[in-house]
Parts: C-alpha cells; structure tokens; sequence
C-alpha cells in the first residue's frame, strides 16, 4: 500500500523507451506510475499503474503532467520544456537516458536544446538520434532507483 505522501512517477509515455523499466523500478520501491499519452497503450490491471489518455494536440501530454506534478514526485521525460516546467516546481526529473534534470543543470539543457532546434531549422543539422542503447537502459535503471530511494527520504 502507497502512502499519500509518497512521490508519484509521471511518464511522457508516447515515445518513452523505458516504460517496462519504469514499472519494475517504481514496483520495487511501492510507487504509483502514471502513463500519460495520446493514446495507444495497453492498460494494466494493476492497481499502481495509471494510464491518462490526453487529446492527440501537440503538447497535451506536456500540459497534463505540468499540470499534476508536485514537489518531490518523479518525472521521466525526453522532453526539455517539460522537464523545465516540472524542476521549476520541485519535481525530480529524469531524461530516458539516466540523465536528471536540476535546477542547476535545466537551464544549459533548455539552451542546448534551442541551440539544435535552430540548426535543425537552418539545415545544418539533419537532428538524426543515435541508437538506444542496453548501456543507456543500465544507466537509465540505476538513476531512477537512485532517484525513487532520495524522493522517499524525509
């Protein structure tokens, strides 16, 4: 049984590579998972996954998880304005590729990603993603247990 206090795990679903990830991490430390999307997923049956299904505009889910998310819940997103809005209000943020948010880190992320999206623009970046690798899912692993066991601290 979760505690009302206990920290919530909020999902960008859509794209999220590390959905089974996220359940088996959030399931070993007692958390409930919400799966925000446009749609798509499978639901569960169990009782400590969610799924919110948000209209298919472009940042429903964004908005929604923006929305919801309070200090010291967990976010998983790639997403950097979402990432921005949800640090700004004490949330514990983490990239699919084990990379967390800080308030002393989201600002450079928010430039960078300016910065790409400009050169996409212009033509001088194709914006082509490397791979997912077995190496970011262990790191992705290791960071979300770091995270889940620091949210659940006093």
């Amino acid at each position: 049984m979760t505690d009302s206090s206990d920290p919530v795990i909020y999902v960008d679903a859509d794209a999220c590579p590390v959905k089974e990830e996220i359940i088996r991490v959030a399931d070993r430390h007692g958390l409930v998972v919400t799966l925000v999307s446009n749609g798509g997923l499978r639901p569960s049956r169990d009782p400590m996954i969610r799924h919110v299904v948000v209209p298919k505009s472009a940042d429903a889910a964004d908005d929604w998880i923006a929305e919801e998310v309070k200090e010291g819940d967990i976010v998983v997103t790639q997403d950097i304005p979402l990432a921005a809005r949800c640090v700004e209000k004490g949330a514990l943020v983490l990239g699919n590729s084990g990379r967390e948010h800080t308030p002393e880190t989201i600002g450079m992320a928010v430039a960078m990603r300016d910065l790409k999206q400009h050169l996409r623009e212009t033509g001088e970046d194709r914006g082509y993603n490397r791979a997912f690798s077995r190496e970011d899912r262990s790191v992705f692993l290791q960071e979300l247990d770091r995270i889940c066991r620091r949210s659940k601290r006093p």
